[in-house]
């Protein structure tokens, strides 16, 4: 496991808003990065959204950590994220591809690559949002854009391709770097390292099937059918 995990190139980023396992994740060696968004956000239950942010920066100062906006107004959205990239040297702020109008989020994103605002163009799905985004980013400081490869497959599609194609796309941004978001299992890891993506995000349930990687098939199955047993027993079934 630690062979096959040590050869890795992509960057594992675990996305998640819940401190405890946050920081349970900053303690894992192969965790170089977070992110976040308003639904995690919710999810964990927080309310104050500057007081968990600059509490979360606090503790962990030294990896890049994206927080997102919450607007739908772009002159909001511009204020809002001035504002969130000010809170430390490593955070990076989430601009939607859209808002909710399907309004292009594109001269919103060259001002504040312009102002030296670090960037992670979020929710794209599609090879031209890629190309748009990646076009308005060009002059400014490093940024991510983030193609929800995990939200393609569950339309039927394979995103391998296009997650292929994206990483030729941004060749030409060196100071860009491409996110393999929402994945699904472990494999999707092995899968963006071997296209050469260069990050990828993985929620923290997933992240903690890393000890699986490479394990033993015929272990696996003995295992499954032991818990398949176990479960059966606690619950005292009779026929």
């Amino acid at each position: 496991m630690i062979e096959a995990l040590g050869r890795l190139t992509v960057k594992i980023y675990a996305d998640g808003a819940e401190r405890a396992g946050m920081l349970e994740m900053y303690a894992h060696p192969l965790v170089k990065g977070f992110t976040t968004n308003p639904t995690l956000m919710r999810r964990a239950g927080i309310s104050d959204y500057r007081a968990f942010a600059q509490e979360i920066i606090a503790c962990i100062p030294d990896r890049p950590i994206s927080f997102e906006v919450f607007s739908d107004d772009f002159a909001e959205m511009e204020r809002q994220a001035l504002q969130i990239s000010s809170w430390g040297g490593n955070v990076y702020v989430k601009i939607p591809i859209t808002n909710t109008r399907g309004q292009f989020s594109g001269p919103l994103l060259r001002r504040l690559a312009a102002a030296g605002v670090r960037l992670n163009v979020t929710a794209m799905m599609a090879l031209d949002q890629l190309r748009q985004a990646s076009e308005c980013l060009q002059d400014g400081p490093s940024g991510y854009l983030s193609v929800f490869a995990g939200r393609i497959a569950d339309t039927g599609r394979d995103p391998l391709p296009l997650m292929a194609a994206a990483v030729e796309l941004l060749r030409p941004y060196p100071q860009l770097e491409l996110i393999w978001a929402s994945p699904r299992e472990l494999l999707n890891i092995f899968q963006a390292d071997a296209i050469g993506c260069q990050i990828i995000t993985v929620s923290h349930d997933v992240l903690r099937k890393l000890s699986l990687v490479g394990k033993d098939l015929h272990a696996y199955s003995l295992d499954t059918v032991r818990m398949f047993r176990d479960d059966a027993v606690k619950a005292g079934y009779a026929l």
